[in-house]
């Protein structure tokens, strides 16, 4: 019998899988190598769905989703890191961490990375993360503790606390305190949102089917997560606050026109509100398209329509003759009246104030809101992390589509010149956007001068409606290859033959501006170039610096939702409950801000005290005197040590483990002994620290088992042990229990802790 794995990481898990039944997997490259071994069983890499007998050669082939009684569903590695992380994850993964960075201590505060360090204690090589603190004092934190270890994203200046002082310990308490009423805060939101009435939409699965299937592209998986969320969230009878978070050309319209569908489909009228009026013009003209169909009355408010055809369509909105409006701020106007509003959109809500914001949700209180966003603003993400807004991102990247080249370069011609020419050879169209009216039809003139083979046009706000909408059609159709332009295109049409972007000025833009205006170009599978052209580094502020460097270190595919938590570290998270842009976020890190407040609102949902003694006790810290590492020979790369470090110290269950196991070996071979111990050891403290252990102990010639103050381990089966065996168990004190059994090597060593944490009572 041939076993078929998926990969070398499954083939390793099946072995491990079979391993307790004594019987030996050995690998075969093909099928006719297995045909002539004498071996009975083996196992061969391949992807077999089914499996089939050769009754001549009496021989079976047996798949591993046949034998596990599942479909093994392999994602792709980038879903995994990116599509298939939480909000939450992206923040707190340590993948983007650079030396000099500050980051938190659980239990000593902020200090600065100074990176990874194999340090070689009593003949034991083991890798730590180097922190240093006031003082220049140093702080090593051995690999296996890296669940204590944030990002801190609280401000520009972090204090770095003393090494044995309570500074920190205060700092963490008076946060603690606050935590505490922001909580009780957030649950009475909770509440009032669970209790606010809202529709519930009936889901036509047919129709909604036959609106789907006009989609003319294939949905990633993220974008499915949006839409059956959303959908999800519209089918419940309370009222929807959803924010989507992907990238520009990310599918996230899609998202908004299937809940349009459904709201329309209910009986109900759908609001978008969009920021810029070319947007409002793109978005009328998409929705048109896809509701071609179906009888549904779409208009546009902007000031591309005339007055009269403006107050016609206010009248039809007025009378319910009007399904989808679509519109800039003027639908925040008082005189806007709906006869049934369902469903409010808001496109880019970064580009709306807080008051205009609060007073589209005051609009009716049961109005289901979807907020679609590239990167969106610390505030909005704060709130979303907190659970107070629900959130989806899409982070996959339609098929064939490139990242954006950026440069961040001192404005040079000869470097204009050139980045121009190079787009033009080969047929595509330039943006250069100048963000000064005053001034935008000089620098045009200037570049008529150093590229007099570019058709140049200038668009801006303050043209006439018919001058700009002719002017982005003459672009859009290619009658002028160099738009020379303001922020106006932040969220304008889309053109994929623009693939090259040059910003004069961008140190004056925001970090979310700049990732929007950058996501202007490579809307196409050609390889698109973004260049940030800056004065002398000396006449920028700090804050600019940070954020050039924020945009031009985060060119990824789906990298906004990342770059939002950068803009979050640069400028501060903001209060949850009010419009206080500061708060203990900057004395504690906002990763551990979170951590304290989640705990604090489960501990009130459960009717006890908020306590930081269960942060600290939800791990048990194990050491076996065996080498644990993930060693630099097998992965070389520093800042992917770390984060899977990080990722293997926080994983919170056995399947994750398995999974990262799974990647490990796929991605860079088999396992050498140190890193197999490291995942070995976090198995392990899965199993331990739900029983209230708080350190356990293993060398040669023993082990030492210390409880917390509120361990979940049965007092009886410690005194059953106590007097079966006194010989071995002994406790020292009241909450350290020793057994006197030798344990030399790892296997041993792991034999040993597996056995205790049975007989401790751990499933």
């Amino acid at each position: 019998m041939l076993l078929c794995a998926e990969s070398e990481g499954r083939r390793e898990s099946l072995r491990d899988l079979l391993a307790p039944l004594g019987r030996p997997l050995p690998e075969f490259t093909s099928l006719s190598d297995f045909a002539q071994a004498k071996e009975t069983l083996g196992v061969l890499v391949c992807p077999l769905q089914q499996g089939f007998v050769l009754s001549d050669a009496g021989l079976a082939l047996v798949a591993e989703a046949e034998l596990l009684g599942q479909k093994v569903i392999q994602r792709r590695r980038r879903d995994r890191q990116k599509g298939g992380a939480s909000g939450d994850a992206i923040i707190r993964n340590l993948a983007e961490l650079s030396i000099g960075q500050p980051v938190v201590h659980l239990e000593h505060g902020v200090g600065r990375y100074l990176g990874l360090q194999t340090i070689d204690a009593g003949g034991l090589a083991t890798e730590y993360l180097t922190l240093e603190y006031a003082n220049q004092d140093k702080l090593y934190v051995p690999v296996t503790s890296l669940h204590l270890i944030s990002r801190y994203s609280g401000g520009e200046h972090p204090p770095l606390h003393k090494l044995g002082t309570d500074a920190w310990n205060k700092a963490r308490k008076k946060a603690a305190d606050k935590v505490r009423d922001v909580a009780a805060e957030l649950l009475d939101v909770y509440a009032r949102r669970a209790a606010r009435p809202g529709l519930a939409f009936r889901h036509d699965k047919q129709a909604y089917a036959s609106f789907a299937a006009t989609f003319p592209f294939e949905e990633t998986p993220d974008q499915l997560n949006a839409i059956n969320a959303v959908l999800g969230d519209m089918c419940q009878a309370k009222a929807m606050d959803r924010l989507v978070c992907g990238d520009v050309g990310f599918g996230k319209t899609e998202v908004a026109m299937r809940a349009a569908f459904v709201a329309v489909h209910g009986g109900k009228q759908v609001a978008v509100l969009v920021p810029t009026t070319l947007l409002a013009q793109q978005h009328y003209d998409n929705f048109r398209d896809r509701f071609a169909n179906w009888p549904v009355r779409i208009e546009v408010l902007s000031r591309f329509k005339s007055a009269k055809e403006q107050k016609l369509a206010l009248d039809a909105l007025a009378d319910g003759k009007l399904d989808i409006i679509i519109g800039t701020h003027k639908l925040l106007s008082d005189d806007i009246r709906f006869q049934d509003l369902g469903l409010l959109i808001v496109d880019e809500e970064h580009r709306f104030g807080v008051r205009q914001k609060e007073k589209l949700k005051a609009l009716r209180a049961d109005v289901d809101i979807l907020t679609l966003t590239a990167t969106p603003i610390p505030r909005t993400l704060n709130m979303a992390m907190s659970g107070m807004r629900d959130l989806s991102i899409i982070a996959t990247p339609p098929a064939r589509r490139l990242a954006i080249k950026t440069f961040v370069r001192e404005y040079d011609k000869a470097l204009i010149r050139e980045a121009v020419l190079r787009e033009l050879k080969r047929g595509g169209q330039v943006y250069f956007l100048h963000n000064d009216v005053e001034t935008i039809d000089q620098t045009a003139e200037q570049l008529a001068e150093l590229l007099p083979e570019a058709r140049i046009s200038v668009a801006h706000g303050q043209m006439r409606e018919r001058e700009l909408e002719k002017v982005m059609s003459d672009f859009y159709h290619q009658r002028h290859n160099l738009l020379v332009c303001t922020t106006i295109i932040e969220t304008g049409i889309d053109v994929p033959s623009a693939n090259t972007i040059i910003m004069d000025r961008a140190d004056r833009l925001g970090l979310a501006q700049l990732h929007q205006l950058r996501g202007r170009v490579g809307r196409s599978h050609h390889q698109a170039y973004a260049y940030l052209l800056t004065p002398h580094p000396k006449a920028m502020t700090p804050d600019a610096v940070k954020r050039l460097e924020a945009i031009e270190s985060l060119e990824d595919l789906g990298a906004g939702f990342v770059l939002a938590t950068h803009d979050l570290e640069i400028r501060g998270a903001g209060e949850l409950l009010g419009d206080d842009q500061s708060g203990q976020i900057e004395s504690i890190g906002f990763t551990l801000y979170m951590e304290m407040l989640e705990e604090a609102v489960a501990a009130l949902k459960e009717g006890r005290e908020p306590s930081l003694d269960q942060l600290l006790s939800g791990h048990t810290d194990i050491d076996l005197r065996v080498p644990t590492l993930l060693p630099d020979d097998y992965i070389p790369d520093v800042n992917m040590r770390l984060s899977l470090y990080k990722r293997i110290a926080s994983a919170d269950s056995q399947s994750a483990l398995d999974d990262l196991k799974v990647e490990l070996i796929d991605r860079f071979g088999l396992l050498p002994e140190p890193a197999k111990h490291l995942l070995a050891l976090a198995a392990q403290r899965l199993r331990a620290a739900p029983l209230g252990i708080k350190r356990i102990e293993v060398s040669a010639g023993g082990a030492l088992v210390e409880f917390t103050e509120h361990t979940k381990v049965d007092p009886m089966k410690v005194v059953s042990l106590l007097q079966s065996q006194p010989r071995i168990f002994k406790m020292d004190g009241p909450t350290k229990l020793r057994i006197g059994m030798p344990a030399v090597d790892a296997k041993a060593r792991f034999g040993l802790l597996e056995q205790l944490l049975g007989q401790l009572g751990a499933a």
